[in-house]
């Protein structure tokens, strides 16, 4: 019989990959969508008519109960939050709103509507913070320091106590920065990818970046995506880190952009103080053998093959302007 699937956060990077890896493994597919979101199906325009959109809103929990009933899912995703973590100052109500308690109505409305389903929650290496060992494992303390890392806890916690109070399948993919050419330009590895083509298209002549030395573990959304399926395929819910397992500074991958346009990076990179992060004493990794080994999850993609990829589809993309 066809799986079903609820994508929640349909029109994000990631919502976007899952819905074409599961499109591919023959499941049905809804996704949730805001009604504010409608107009924004850049991402998901080719699946069109192999995605059924469905009207709700995390903060609204008779709609979220009126689409699990609708659409009665095998597997939930839950990808949606306010996920810039600058924005998260801005508005720490709103981003505690969808991001934590908009997880807290989605679980009550799969425990009352389809309890059978199983419920993956995005988690984010925000709940770290400031953690006090590199790398990170799923027994890592939780040390916060945005409210967008605060809010990603309080979701973690709430899956895992939803486990284990009313034995929902439930768990939690801790994802560390994952990237991808869906990825907005507002964050740092597709802003640099953006810029070197820019810069070798003739169409800017700069680019301006924070701490150079700061170092990230960085994977692939596609890769990524196939974690969380993973994840949902096994005989028990538990919790998993998905990451690349290493670290890459923005040197390095500023070095690596413009490595392949063919330019001198430090010919067009200038450093901006205001750009630098608070002081990142330990590194912020994940250790990725919990996931490798019981559920044979590895990166296919390295570090290098990232950003030629997203180096190659900003050129083709500007190119065509």
């Amino acid at each position: 019989m066809q799986k079903k699937a609820l994508i929640t956060g349909l029109t994000g990077q990631d919502g976007s990959y899952l819905a074409e890896l599961l499109v591919e493994k023959g499941y049905q597919v809804f996704g949730l969508v805001r009604r504010s979101s409608s107009g924004n199906l850049d991402r998901i325009n080719h699946l069109a008519d192999k995605v059924e959109i469905l009207s709700g809103d995390l903060l609204d929990q008779s709609s979220l109960m009126d689409v699990i009933t609708e659409s009665s899912p095998d597997e939930i995703y839950n990808l949606a939050s306010q996920s810039y973590v600058p924005l998260s100052w801005t508005q720490p109500a709103l981003t505690a709103e969808y991001t934590a308690l908009g997880v807290s109505r989605l679980l009550e409305s799969i425990r009352r509507c389809k309890p059978d389903a199983r419920f993956y929650q995005a988690s984010s290496s925000e709940v770290f913070g400031q953690p006090d060992e590199s790398p990170q494992t799923e027994q890592t303390a939780f040390r916060p320091r945005n409210p967008y890392g605060v809010a990603k806890a309080y979701a973690h916690w709430m899956t895992i106590n939803y486990r284990q109070k009313y034995g929902l399948y439930s768990c939690c993919g801790i994802t560390y920065t994952h990237e991808s050419p869906r990825r907005g330009t507002e964050f740092v590895f597709r802003k640099i990818t953006h810029a070197a083509a820019m810069i070798k298209l003739g169409m800017s002549q700069d680019l301006k970046l924070g701490n150079l030395d700061a170092r990230r573990d960085w994977c692939y959304a596609k890769d990524a995506v196939h974690a969380m399926w993973f994840m949902l395929q096994q005989d028990k819910p538990d919790d998993f880190i998905i990451a690349s397992g290493e670290t890459h500074s923005v040197r390095e991958l500023v070095e690596c952009a413009f490595r392949c346009v063919g330019l001198n990076w430090e010919d067009y990179v200038s450093v901006d103080p205001s750009f630098y992060r608070p002081d990142e004493t330990v590194q912020l990794v994940g250790s990725i053998d919990k996931i490798r080994k019981q559920l044979n999850w590895q990166p296919q993609y390295s570090f290098e093959e990232l950003v030629e990829l997203m180096v190659d589809h900003d050129l083709k993309r500007l190119s065509e302007k």
